[in-house]
């Protein structure tokens, strides 16, 4: 791709070379407008350049840079012959900075997508693990009360016991064998589930931040794809903190609406880690200068 968009702008250069310089100057508008938005303002190419589109009496699109005489035809052309060359060697340099942000962008959205889809497969794989063995990472709770203690899951709970031996190895087994009975196969995925949907709606939010590209790669559709993966992976992974009793407090949620509930927070919470991949795709975007995007400067004499 790159080497075809490559050699496009070559074949290009070359017909300015073949070119009329009437039509060679019938173009410097498009030209100008073309190196100001591809090259920095204090590039010297490109203030080399303002100041012979000056010297043609072709001006900025705004209106500051105007020559104050408009010079006869034939001696625009002439200057156009004159300096053919150096026209050709600029226009092609603002192509290969034009080229370079491309691939800049299309590189960034290749590690996006790439990273979507490694997102996806771990959230589908700890699905189907959920699926055939439920028992292996269950998302249960055992809060006990007055000395009665009930297993909550995602999807049911069970009917409240109060451990016999008072051993706490003996009590562990106990309460590992309800669990297994009470852990249902679709637990893991209603809680992915419900990850997906709070990071829909965290991107659905974040979608009204970004800017507006007329860029072709697509880039905040992927970033915002993103998010739906990790939404289930942060679900899943903060719910294991709080089963863990990471967080001192939360370790104990009384309802299956609690843990769904606790999915959803957690699943939004997808946020603070995709706002930082957000915030650097806008930083990608907006290196991407356009016609819709002039870098504006002021060029000496």
């Amino acid at each position: 791709m790159e080497r075809a968009m490559s050699n496009l702008d070559a074949v290009e250069a070359h017909l300015l070379n073949l070119e009329p310089a009437a039509d060679v100057l019938g173009q410097m508008p498009c030209l100008l407008r073309h190196v100001q938005c591809h090259l920095r303002p204090n590039d010297s190419r490109r203030q080399e350049f303002e100041r012979l589109a000056r010297r043609l009496g072709i001006g900025d699109s705004d209106g500051s840079a105007v020559a104050t005489v408009e010079p006869d035809r034939a001696v625009q052309e002439q200057l156009v012959d004159e300096e053919r060359r150096r026209i050709v060697t600029i226009v092609r340099a603002a192509s290969s900075a034009a080229l370079r942000e491309q691939v800049r962008l299309r590189s960034f959205r290749n590690i996006v997508v790439a990273t979507t889809v490694l997102m996806t497969l771990l959230a589908v794989g700890l699905a189907i693990i959920g699926l055939l063995y439920p028992a292996l990472v269950p998302m249960c709770f055992v809060p006990e009360e007055s000395g009665t203690a009930v297993v909550v899951c995602p999807n049911g709970q069970s009917q409240p016991f109060v451990p016999l031996s008072g051993n706490q190895l003996t009590d562990g087994q106990e309460i590992d064998a309800i669990v297994a009975a009470t852990v249902r196969p679709a637990d893991l995925l209603v809680i992915e589930l419900v990850g997906m949907t709070a990071a829909a709606i965290a991107a659905a939010a974040a979608i009204r931040g970004l800017k507006g590209s007329s860029e072709r790669y697509g880039l905040p559709v992927a970033l915002a794809a993103l998010k739906l993966p990790m939404g289930a992976i942060t679900a899943f992974l903060g719910l294991l903190l709080l089963r863990g009793q990471f967080v001192p407090g939360l370790g104990a949620l009384d309802t299956p609406a609690q843990i769904v509930a606790w999915a959803l927070v957690f699943g939004y919470g997808q946020q603070l880690f995709t706002r930082l991949v957000d915030q650097q795709g806008q930083v990608v975007l907006e290196t991407v200068r356009g016609a819709d995007k002039r870098e504006t400067g002021t060029s000496s004499d």
